[in-house]
C-alpha cells in the first residue's frame, strides 16, 4: 500500500508533539489525519473515517483514537489545519536546508523505493534523528521514502480551547511507531510504503 503526500513534525512548548500526514494519494483515497502526544505520554489520533482510523491504529500505537473531519489548507507557505472543534494548527514553511536540497538531487522513482531505504536509514537515523524503514503493528513492515524537506518557522496551535505553545523541537522524540520525525520541525515530502503479512 503506498500513501503518497507529506508528514509535518512539530513540537510545543507545553511539551505536546503534533504529527500531521497528509495524503492527497492513498488506497483510501485523500484524506489527512493528525497524531499526537501529550507531555504526560497520552497519544491521541484524530482520523476522518473509521476506515482510516482501523487503518492507523493497527499501525500505530495510541492511547485515545477520534474519528474527527480533519481538514488541511494550503495558502503559499502557510498550512492551516483542522479537526472538528478539537484541533486548530496553523504553521508556516520555511525554506530548505541542505538535507532537502540532497533529497530534491534524488530522482523521484529511486527516492520512493522501498530498496532505497537501505542506503537512506543509516544517515537518517545519524543526522535526523529518524528512521526510514522498519516493522510497525499487525506484522506489518513500513518504508519512508522522504523527497523534500522544508523548516517549519511558525506555528499556533489550539487543542480543546488551550494554547500549545510557540513552536519547538520535537523533544522528546513521539511514540507512535518505530521511528519519530527529525528533531527540528519540518514538512517532509514523501511516499510510505506499508506490507501486510
Amino acid at each position: 500500500m503506498r500513501f503518497d503526500g507529506w508528514i509535518a513534525g512539530l513540537g510545543t512548548t507545553s511539551g505536546t508533539r503534533l504529527v500531521l500526514g497528509h495524503w492527497p494519494r492513498s488506497p483510501f483515497g485523500p484524506f489527512s489525519d493528525v497524531m499526537l502526544e501529550r507531555p504526560d505520554g497520552h497519544r491521541l489520533l484524530l482520523a476522518p473515517t473509521r476506515r482510516t482510523a482501523e487503518f492507523i491504529a493497527g499501525t500505530y500505537a495510541f492511547d485515545e483514537v477520534r474519528i474527527e473531519p480533519v481538514r488541511v489548507r494550503v495558502t503559499g507557505d502557510v498550512w492551516t489545519v483542522t479537526a472538528g472543534a478539537l484541533l486548530s494548527l496553523r504553521f508556516t514553511v520555511g525554506r530548505r536546508g541542505p538535507a532537502g536540497l540532497l533529497l530534491r538531487a534524488v530522482p523521484r522513482a529511486l527516492s520512493a523505493s522501498p530498496r532505497w531505504t537501505v542506503v537512506t536509514d543509516p544517515p537518517a537515523r545519524l543526522l535526523l534523528g529518524v528512521r526510514t524503514r522498519g516493522t510497525a503493528g499487525g506484522g506489518r513492515h513500513e518504508w519512508y521514502g522522504a523527497h523534500d524537506l522544508h523548516r517549519i518557522t511558525g506555528m499556533t496551535a489550539v487543542l480543546r480551547g488551550r494554547s500549545l505553545g510557540a513552536l519547538t523541537a520535537v523533544r522528546p522524540p513521539v511514540r507512535f511507531g518505530f521511528g519519530s520525525t527529525p528533531r527540528r520541525p519540518g514538512l517532509v515530502r514523501v511516499t510510505t510504503t506499508v506490507s501486510s503479512p
